[in-house]
């Protein structure tokens, strides 16, 4: 399974919802690192100092973080950060709000000169506008002119287009959109409530309605149960009853959510849980940043285990210095505490003179007077006074060398109960960073054993006289497969290679059946297609592209897979049709030229002359992973593909949705491969779909 790299509409509602209450923090300075990556840091009264990062490149994130994990501030800072800190600098967080229930964060500052909002885009490309307080663009890290909206310096800042809620749609309209869909239950709630794939499988589980329920079949009854689970949802986002989780696959984090998921259960994952959304955001970003920065084997190239290691020791390290920090801290809140006990009625004199003098009416700039008088007469009690501070409503009283700032309306008891509260505070925090230095050891030590595999495969391969008279690898039993992949031009395409070593590719969509007819295909190519409407236009290569086009004599067993090719990613599959017929022609029956009169439309073609037909073809695929050679997944006609791979897993046309029959086919790998790594990196869920035919499938049982 991939992990999740941006945020959802769910997530920036509850995020919204958490970042409300650091409402009042002051900004001190903002940084900006690389392309798209911001930091405000900000001191709050409650919490001491705040660190609010915003990245909106290829991971799309925004949340509160531990300032032990923040990055170090840059050298020179550009413009954009130059910026913020004239327009920040000294002003006061007003709150965050989501915009509609778009993936779009807006912040609110304000300063008495000049109020500041802030537009985080945490889709698409990303973006991030800085606006001044009539909406117009002060400046923008992207700049966008589109027909439906400009984001430009200079210019007003359009929203996008207005999406359906899902959390504020009622019930009555709620039912008129389910009806409108022309699928099932699930999928019109992912694309026409804009609730996405995974929280849409959630609440139909949790209405207990079955998500693949055709829409004509669902009812009132299966629409009032989604729409109170979707009321449910709503609730507990506006109220902030989170119970926030980390999920993790095989010990690597792959979500993050403000609640459990049935839907995450069932899958099998590993959960954490955590005090607050934030902390679960903070702390899934950084182990996902960690998780990105380790090499991966790439052929015999060795990875840089030093470097590597000793970057986990200085983190390390940090983490070691956060955590004695945390004691000291902690420690010295229980001794003003102790210290208060021990001088209780010092203090409680200084704190009820105070609070005599308060509901007298006596101003603070007179009491803090009246004390110095009181000190320079050496009255004890005024004399242990060294601040007075009336905004706070507390009074700071040195007691043994150590400074202890009470509050006034409060007696000696609960200002002691309120710094064993904080101690108690920083040592929950401290168990944090305990747990985090332990994973941290645990990435070390896991450093150290593959840098240690590694010298051992080496010094086998040193020994080994004739390196390819080798016995034949047992790949699935392996504990550590190393990692061999090349991009290569075709495989934005569907493709595979032929039994006979030939290359297919097929179109994905009607743009890329253009494409390949008018950019690949060359006079020596066979073109298929099928009898039925809505398939991949497919070509057998006979060179590469940038090879020179030579005539070849293709077997008979390639042209039989290319045909199988194009009737089992076509339309026939998605009708759940088990067999179906495809043709083979020359490039040069191939044209764009309609008749006289006639249209074209884009991804079709007008096909001259005489036909070779395959008929009776039967739709069947096989998905397996290679591990010979260059390690990917691989998916075609099985005469071609489990040949070439280690495992395979073959499918037909059935009821289960592409993305569910491809968590299908990754649950069967996992339990084949005991490096659980390796199949993580080369084959999850994603990739495996990539190879399905549209519509539904079935494992087809051996």
């Amino acid at each position: 399974m991939d992990p999740k790299r941006e945020l959802t509409s769910v997530d920036l509602a509850a995020l919204v919802t958490e970042l409300n209450r650091y409402e009042g923090a002051k900004v001190d300075k903002a940084y900006r690192y690389g392309d798209d990556l911001l930091r405000f840091r900000m001191r709050d009264f409650d919490r001491g100092r705040v660190e609010l990062l915003l990245e909106v490149g290829e991971v799309k994130r925004a949340h509160v973080a531990d300032p032990e994990r923040v990055p170090d501030a840059p050298g020179r800072p550009p413009n954009f950060a130059m910026m913020l800190r004239n327009r920040l600098s000294g002003a006061d967080f007003a709150g965050a709000e989501q915009f509609e229930f778009d993936r779009i964060l807006v912040l609110d500052f304000e300063r008495d000169d000049e109020n500041t909002r802030i537009v985080v885009e945490l889709f698409g490309q990303g973006n991030v506008a800085v606006l001044d307080e009539s909406g117009e663009v002060v400046q923008s890290l992207e700049t966008v002119r589109l027909k439906s909206r400009t984001v430009a310096p200079g210019s007003q800042y359009e929203f996008p287009a207005s999406r359906l809620n899902p959390l504020t749609v009622g019930y009555e309209a709620f039912k008129r959109n389910m009806d409108d869909s022309d699928t099932d239950v699930v999928r019109t709630l992912a694309t026409q409530l804009n609730l996405g794939g995974l929280y849409a499988e959630e609440l139909c589980t949790r209405a207990g309605v079955e998500k693949t329920t055709p829409i004509e079949e669902a009812g009132d009854e299966e629409y009032r149960a989604i729409h109170h689970a979707i009321e449910e949802l709503r609730t507990r986002l506006r109220a902030g009853d989170f119970d926030p989780r980390v999920y993790l696959d095989d010990g690597a984090v792959v979500d993050v959510t403000p609640f459990p998921l049935e839907e995450r259960e069932r899958e099998g994952l590993d959960s954490e849980a955590y005090d607050s959304f934030n902390d679960a955001l903070d702390r899934y970003f950084y182990r996902l940043e960690l998780e990105d920065d380790e090499p991966e084997d790439t052929g015999r190239q060795r990875p840089d285990f030093e470097a590597e290691i000793e970057k986990k020791q200085r983190i390390i390290d940090q983490q070691q210095g956060a955590i004695e920090d945390f004691e000291a801290q902690a420690e010295a809140e229980r001794r003003r505490a102790e210290l208060l006990y021990a001088n209780y009625d010092l203090v409680d004199e200084v704190l009820s003179t105070v609070r005599d003098a308060r509901e007298e009416g006596v101003g603070w700039d007179e009491i803090r007077e009246t004390l110095a008088q009181g000190a320079e007469r050496g009255i004890p009690e005024a004399e242990a006074v060294v601040d007075v501070d009336g905004a706070e409503g507390t009074v700071t009283i040195e007691l043994d060398d150590t400074e202890v700032a009470v509050e006034v309306d409060t007696g000696v008891e609960k200002n002691a109960d309120r710094l064993y509260t904080e101690a108690k505070r920083i040592e929950e925090k401290k168990e944090g960073a305990l747990a985090a230095i332990e994973d941290t050891r645990e990435e070390l030590a896991a450093v150290k054993r593959r840098r240690e595999e590694w010298e051992e495969d080496d010094a086998e391969e040193t020994d080994d006289e004739e390196p390819d008279e080798r016995e034949e690898r047992d790949w699935l039993s392996m504990e550590s497969i190393p990692i061999r992949q090349s991009d290569h031009w075709y495989e934005r395409f569907r493709w595979f290679r032929t039994s006979d070593g030939f290359l297919v590719i097929g179109g994905r969509n009607a743009d890329q059946n253009e494409e390949i007819v008018t950019k690949y295909l060359d006079q020596h190519d066979l073109f298929f297609h099928t009898q039925a409407h809505g398939g991949p236009v497919t070509i057998v290569k006979a060179t590469g592209p940038s090879e020179p086009s030579e005539a070849v004599d293709f077997p008979e067993r390639t042209k039989e897979e290319a045909a199988q090719f194009a009737v089992s990613y076509s339309s026939i599959w998605k009708e759940g049709r088990y067999a179906g017929e495809a043709y083979m022609v020359t490039p040069d029956q191939v044209s764009k030229t309609p008749e006289s009169g006639e249209y074209i439309e884009k991804g079709s073609f007008v096909i001259r002359g005489d036909r070779t037909y395959f008929r009776d073809v039967e739709a069947e695929v096989a998905v397996g992973i290679q591990c010979e050679g260059e390690t990917r997944v691989l998916g075609g006609p099985p005469s071609a593909i489990e040949d070439r791979v280690e495992t395979s897993v073959r499918l037909q046309p059935g009821r289960y949705a592409q993305n569910d029959a491809a968590k299908m086919l990754y649950r069967k790998f996992k339990e084949r491969f005991a490096d659980q790594s390796f199949l993580r990196k080369v084959a999850t869920a994603d990739r495996i779909q990539e190879f399905l035919p549209p519509g539904g499938s079935e494992i087809v049982e051996d």
